[in-house]
């Protein structure tokens, strides 16, 4: 599966749900990015090409991460949740058995 290149406005599009999620605001996220109001304005239109140093910035402040994967794996970077869940392991069952029986055992020492 070939995935469609990623676009100006898709970059700004996910910048912009990053920032609404942080509860900033332009303003302040300009101000913690270390860039003017108006290069923030720009780059959340989607519309203007900016500097990979801006949207490392940005990135940084907004919990993000910019990844540059080989196009033969980029789809299942994309895909993420729905690949589906993680393979149970035998350590992660005998971890969750010795927690619950940890739990069960501090339970009768209250009652």
């Amino acid at each position: 599966m070939t995935m469609p290149p990623i676009t100006l406005p898709d970059i700004a599009e996910t910048l912009r749900e990053a920032a609404r999620r942080n509860g900033l605001t332009q303003a302040r996220l300009a101000e913690v990015a270390g860039i003017s109001p108006r290069t923030l304005s720009h780059v959340l239109s989607g519309q203007e090409d900016f500097r990979l140093t801006t949207l490392m910035a940005l990135a940084e402040r907004l919990g993000l991460a910019i990844l540059v994967v080989p196009k033969g794996v980029a789809a299942a970077v994309a895909a993420g949740d729905t690949i589906g869940p993680p393979v149970r392991s035998v350590i992660t069952e005998a971890l969750e058995a010795a927690h619950a029986r940890r739990e069960l055992r501090a339970g009768k020492g209250r009652g």
